[in-house]
């Protein structure tokens, strides 16, 4: 493809980059990164990119902070290198849960990541399932969004599981549960949850709708510490529910995660690789199905300047 360059911003991107290629069918940009010896990093472009599209692709392996930094450094270079057109890849948009200001005096760094994008000098977005899709109008420049909804649907397609049910795990999560069930052609069911006493925090009670000897799928953006999704496992396991698998576009899995996951009824849990899933989180509960594939399509549509809505669509 003439005129295309696609670059790792991190060593954490370079797997992820490297498959975007494949599918391609080109070279990885070639790139230097380093730090001197004051911590400051340093980026130099190997390969001319003068009056080329430059995609950039950054990963949010941490530490976070440090990847935003090259992010924006590596921007910077490609911009002062007189690229065409830049776009900042984000399988995962950093910082997407600080999305709202909901308590005083506290910052919207999902709104300010937007900005220091924007003013690095990117002409363009492409990410995936964001935990809020209002982040989306944060941005002046185009952003375009994928899901990996057909993705995580096609595994479970494969595994041609009988007696499923979809479970919401809260009233909010409902509607994408909906969109689940419409596809498996089943019944949904949703976890009821209530207040104890004072306590903010909602507390899973109760079961909505019928789960007794069903293989229960819970689907969700991304999967952090797994507090929500275990509160979820016991209440449908305690319902009856036979078989129990978790559906995400995102594997956070920070903190806890891991052992909640080896310890919990859960039979699977099925990601993407939005997030690299290091050595030391790998365990035989989780499946990770490759989003790469439909990242490569969506840069090679965006560069010919065609039409990438039709990769939106799930059903």
């Amino acid at each position: 493809m003439e005129k295309l360059k696609v670059f790792a911003c991190s060593d954490s991107a370079e797997m992820f980059t490297t498959e975007v290629c494949d599918y391609l069918k080109i070279e990885k940009g070639k790139i230097n990164r380093m730090k001197f010896k004051n911590d400051n990093n340093f980026v130099q472009i190997l390969e001319s990119v003068r009056d080329q599209d430059v995609f950039l692709v950054q990963t949010t392996e941490p530490p976070v902070n440090e990847r935003i930094m090259e992010l924006l450094i590596t921007i910077d270079a490609v911009k002062r290198a007189s690229a065409k057109r830049i776009t900042v890849v984000l399988p995962y948009y950093i910082y997407s849960r600080s999305d709202k200001k909901d308590q005083p005096r506290i910052p919207v760094t999902a709104k300010l990541l937007a900005q220091l994008i924007e003013s690095a000098g990117a002409n363009r977005v492409l990410t995936c399932d964001l935990h809020n899709k209002a982040i989306q109008a944060y941005f002046n420049i185009n952003c375009d969004v994928l899901t990996g909804q057909s993705l995580l649907q096609k595994y479970f397609d494969e595994k041609k599981l009988e007696d499923i049910v979809v479970v919401a795990t809260d009233a909010g999560s409902s509607k994408k549960a909906y969109k689940y069930a419409e596809h498996f052609k089943c019944p949904i069911a949703l976890i009821d949850k209530r207040r104890d006493g004072n306590d903010d925090r909602a507390i899973a009670s109760s079961v909505i709708g019928e789960i007794k000897n069903k293989n229960a799928l819970i689907f969700d953006d991304e999967v952090d510490t797994a507090g929500s999704i275990m509160e979820t496992v016991e209440v449908i396991k305690k319902a009856g529910a036979k078989d129990i698998y978790v559906g995400c576009t995102h594997g956070i899995l920070s903190g806890p995660a891991i052992d909640r996951i080896k310890k919990s009824d859960i039979k699977e849990v099925v990601m993407t690789n939005t997030v690299p899933l290091t050595e030391a989180k790998k365990t035989d509960k989780i499946v990770v199905v490759s989003i790469s594939e439909l990242f490569g399509e969506a840069i090679k549509r965006i560069h010919d300047e065609s039409s990438i809505g039709e990769l939106f669509e799930t059903n």
